[in-house]
């Protein structure tokens, strides 16, 4: 009997670490397409509306619908946000410290002053951060990624 239970709970775990080897949502990453955070952060007029594959640790997941992932750049304290329409794309919680594969088009959302403070207060919520309204002087442009398709790995 102890040896059926621990066939048992190996098998369990066994599943639990396959099932998040790899995930995929829409149509999956298109690889061929991979440019660096940095690079499209660095000009990203030049990838406006051109459909881009970018890859980052996920930092973030939004909680409350799973539209979101937060993906740190290859360079120190850049990100970029990969935002689906609600309920496109589910994102799970657990995948929160994976690496993602996310290949969409590329948007740039013009907000006034008191728009930026609103979503960057938003963003610090959800991401569970501190943000000071105060250091936001003027407007700005965001960038996100809209995508059709992430790949997430271990």
């Amino acid at each position: 009997m102890n040896n059926l239970l621990i066939v048992f709970l190996i098998s369990l775990v066994t599943l639990q670490v396959n099932a998040f080897e790899k995930q995929v949502f829409g149509s999956g990453a298109n690889m061929e397409k991979l440019t660096a955070i940095s690079t499209v952060l660095a000009s990203p007029a030049q990838y406006l509306d051109k459909e881009i594959t970018v890859k980052g640790l996920i930092v973030a997941v939004c909680e409350n619908r799973g539209c979101w992932l937060k993906l740190a750049s290859d360079q120190k304290l850049q990100s970029l946000r990969i935002k689906v329409r609600d309920g496109d794309m589910v994102f799970p919680l657990i995948t929160k410290g994976k690496t993602a594969y996310a290949t969409g088009l590329l948007k740039g959302i013009e907000l006034t002053k008191e728009k930026a403070i609103t979503h960057l207060q938003h963003m610090a919520d959800e991401a569970k951060e501190s943000f000071d309204p105060s250091s936001i002087i003027t407007g700005m442009t965001i960038y996100q990624l809209v995508p059709y398709g992430v790949t997430i790995v271990d």
